[in-house]
């Protein structure tokens, strides 16, 4: 796996010119020709009607799902707030998928309210919703099938599928679409979410041919058809060099061949949906980032002015990031360090005993793949601000997307407020 920047070396000092470290940065090209592979592998392959619903809590910026939707996706939301930036860029109706868990009767509201499609994550939320606001235009449930079994980075992100906290089990499936079909839902589509960063083909595999399966049983069972059949997302990306990109060709061909085994047509032939978005934004995402501070203790610490409120993936999973130092891209003289940032937390570290050229205060350090679960993971601890996103655009052109926040946005919650002073020089 090879790491390159979507800038130049002298156009990123520009950039950096302009606007401070640290900041994210996204390239559009990248985004855009990503969304278009996936798109049109689907096609060669011939998934019937496939289309990704962009999960938007990867990237939450309208800006950025503004492009996706040019690009023919929808949105697959979680929360009132992604709703909100779904309704920004223009979507509603069927281009939503809003897919929650213990959820909010608020959310169930705005979501009913912009015609999304409800993807149900438990039986117990499913005659709750239709007594407080009718049956849904289109009845979809999440499941899960309690028996499959995976290894690797799957099992520390979601957990294998009997302990994950999402979705229902079969028999539950069952009663939720008798419920659905008796309240006079006539539409239907059945979901699962199950896989996370996962670059095996044949465990995405695996999971069509568990949700194909359920789907058949449930409508020769309910006496329903299918609409859409949506797989979730989770197809994965190479953090790390020795890893290897998604064989998309490969999952694309087996899930038509899988489509034609299970003879899909005799329940509706259901169009193929999936709600990727690690996938689509991840490799297009950069954490730029300056060297504060250079400790010489028991260990090298290269302190950087970005910290863990700017990427928590390293200490929340022990994620891999690969790094690059402007203008060291090729040095060979390395040293063994920890960088960290500046919270009060000893798991403030974006890597542990890495190799890295030797450094100096003020060298510019290039954090990759940070376009997914990036900024969206950003958090306040120590009274850290999140900082900007900018957009590097097909022209070469750079513009912010989201300024970064003062300390104006940290106390604008407070009831009362006192006088502070925070000197300019």
């Amino acid at each position: 796996m090879e790491y390159t920047l979507p800038v130049l070396d002298d156009q990123l000092k520009v950039i950096i010119a302009e606007y401070p470290t640290p900041f994210h940065l996204y390239d559009e090209r990248g985004i855009r020709d990503r969304a278009r592979l996936l798109q049109r592998t689907m096609n060669e392959a011939g998934v019937p009607r496939f289309q990704n619903y962009f999960a938007v809590k990867a990237l939450p910026n309208p800006e950025i799902l503004k492009l996706l939707v040019q690009e023919g996706m929808g949105a697959d939301c979680s929360s009132l707030a992604e709703l909100a930036i779904a309704e920004m860029c223009g979507l509603s109706g069927e281009q939503i998928m809003f897919s929650s868990n213990d959820t909010a009767l608020d959310e169930f509201r705005y979501a009913s309210s912009l015609g999304a499609i409800i993807n149900f994550d438990d039986l117990s939320m499913v005659q709750p919703y239709i007594n407080s606001f009718g049956a849904p235009e289109v009845g979809c449930c999440r499941f899960n099938p309690g028996d499959i079994e995976f290894g690797g980075v799957n099992v520390d992100i979601i957990g294998n599928p009997r302990e994950a906290k999402y979705g229902m089990p079969l028999d539950d499936m069952i009663a939720a679409y008798k419920q659905l079909k008796e309240a006079g839902v006539t539409r239907f589509g059945i979901h699962t979410m199950l896989l996370s960063n996962e670059l095996d083909w044949r465990n995405h595999e695996e999971i069509a041919d568990a949700l194909f399966g359920a789907a058949t049983a449930i409508a020769h069972e309910v006496g329903i058809n299918f609409e859409f059949i949506n797989l979730g997302g989770g197809i994965g990306v190479p953090y790390r060099p020795t890893e290897h990109e998604f064989d998309l060709r490969g999952f694309a061909i087996a899930l038509k061949k899988l489509y034609d085994a299970h003879d899909l047509e005799r329940i509706g032939s259901p169009r193929i949906v999936m709600e990727n978005g690690r996938y689509i934004t991840a490799d297009s995402g950069y954490l730029v980032t300056t060297v504060a501070n250079i400790k010489r203790t028991h260990k090298v610490y290269v302190g950087l002015d970005a910290s863990m409120s700017d990427l928590m993936r390293p200490a929340l999973y022990g994620a891999y990031h690969h790094m690059s130092v402007l203008g060291k891209q090729h040095d060979t003289d390395l040293e063994e360090v920890d960088v960290t940032g500046s919270l009060c937390e000893n798991n403030d570290k974006f890597a542990i005993d890495r190799m890295l050229p030797h450094l100096e205060v003020g060298d510019v350090l290039v954090i990759h793949t940070t376009g997914a679960h990036g900024h969206a993971m950003g958090f306040q601890y120590n009274g850290k601000l999140r900082h900007a996103e900018l957009l590097f655009d097909p022209g070469g052109g750079v513009r912010m997307i989201r300024r970064a926040e003062t300390l104006e946005d940290y106390f604008a919650t407070l009831t009362q407020k006192g006088n502070y002073h925070v000197p300019t020089n």
